[in-house]
């Protein structure tokens, strides 16, 4: 019943009125959703097929991603299921025997592994700034190798003492901090910078930026650690990435980091504490954990006056399937949904049917950024979904897996969408 605090669920005719325009995909901002990329160039000038993660959760695929929407080279992209997530395409393991992403064919030639790759682009097209072939960026790549496994030894081994988790805490700080320490010594922001006219970073930072924005959330959900805070260059680092559109067009959230994570490593370990609570439970219920998280220029005033409506758009883009899929079933999830929806763009509460705070939050857990939509348009959608379920009940829906992802298969989404 409708109450003066509440007001009524829109119709989905209401609600389509209220989408936004889908922006261009094709010349456009960095986005998830595009099969090929131009530039402002002909598509007969196409020289490159990337083949990436349907999901955008490949670390490896987000660096040749990133390298190729920095050199605004022409690239069409074909997209395949990780296997954490569903069965691999056929005609990939044709392509591809071990079926491993990435894989990039330039000029008909196939080629994989993401350094390999990023290799043979910089020797066609020249080095995104300072070649990745200089001794200087030699010493660099090796540091990321030993910051990722320092990252592992304390995130994903499994029913260790307090005092290993410990002295892998401190390890993991060491190597921060010896990135910290060639951050100082640039004129600007990025690893390896050779000016302070250098706005952009090159190709040293883009084999940084897939597992430090996996470090800066798992860790923060897994083990309570604010990265940021706990190490000001980084934190700097971050936020000097986040001012550029082609960076968040490829940004992933904590929330799906922490989820899509222990399939991908073979398991991820809490470590447990006050902090860690807070900051899972943040994470979890939707609320995110604010510029831990993301500290876009002016979120709340530029493109972000309009995340509830793209929020939505990609909502309704795939309303049949997410009703049919959720737990609930189509029928008793139509108005719940609907409400959440309405939650989002009005910001009013709007009571949903009994029983269906499972379904709400079934959803709320399965937004994946940035393959469903961008960064603050889905902590928006999550805090609706979270906000209309508490007007039910505190029931969760089913928990997320951790040997898999098989709830984020992508094929029954493919036949609603241009992907």
């Amino acid at each position: 019943m409708t109450t003066p605090s509440s007001i009524k669920a829109m119709s989905w005719e209401e609600l389509a009125e209220r989408a936004l325009h889908e922006p261009d995909r094709i010349d456009g901002p960095t986005n998830a959703h595009a099969n090929l990329r131009l530039f402002g160039h002909p598509e007969d000038a196409l020289r490159i097929t990337l083949y990436r993660d349907h999901h955008a959760w490949c670390p490896y695929c987000q660096k040749i991603w990133l390298w190729l929407e920095w050199k605004q080279i022409p690239y069409r992209i074909r997209k395949v299921t990780m296997r954490c997530y569903g069965e691999k395409e056929s005609w990939f393991v044709k392509k591809v025997p071990s079926g491993m992403l990435p894989a990039l064919e330039l000029d008909g030639r196939l080629i994989t592994e993401s350094d390999q790759i990023l290799l043979e682009l910089e020797n066609t097209f020249g080095p995104l700034g300072i070649s990745l072939t200089e001794p200087k960026s030699l010493e660099l790549r090796q540091l990321e190798r030993q910051l990722f496994r320092a990252w592992c030894q304390w995130l994903c081994v499994a029913n260790q003492s307090q005092r290993y988790q410990q002295k892998a805490r401190e390890q993991f700080h060491r190597m921060a901090e010896m990135m910290e320490d060639k951050l100082t010594e640039t004129p600007g922001p990025w690893l390896n910078q050779a000016s302070e006219n250098q706005h952009e970073p090159s190709g040293i930072d883009v084999i940084f930026i897939p597992y430090l924005e996996r470090m800066n959330a798992s860790l923060a959900y897994y083990k309570g650690l604010n990265l940021r805070e706990e190490h000001p260059a980084i934190h700097n680092w971050f936020t000097a990435l986040e001012q550029l559109a082609v960076y968040r067009g490829t940004q992933g959230d904590f929330h799906t980091h922490a989820h899509d994570l222990p399939p991908q490593m073979g398991g991820c370990w809490i470590e447990a504490n006050p902090t860690q609570d807070k900051f899972a439970t943040a994470i979890d219920n939707g609320e995110g954990l604010g510029e831990m998280e993301i500290c876009w220029p002016n979120p709340e005033q530029s493109i972000d006056l309009q995340a509830e409506s793209l929020a939505l758009s990609r909502v309704l883009k795939h309303r049949r399937k997410l009703l049919e899929l959720n737990p609930l079933g189509a029928a008793k999830f139509d108005q719940p949904l609907r409400a959440s929806l309405t939650r989002l763009i009005h910001g009013q509460p709007c009571i949903p049917d009994q029983s269906s705070a499972s379904g709400l939050r079934y959803l709320r857990d399965r937004i994946s950024v940035p393959r469903d939509m961008p960064l603050i348009a889905a902590r928006r959608l999550r805090n609706a979904l979270e906000q209309t379920a508490q007007l039910d009940s505190s029931e969760l829906g089913p928990p997320l897996p951790i040997q898999h992802r098989f709830d984020q298969n992508p094929k029954p989404f493919l036949m609603d969408s241009c992907d």
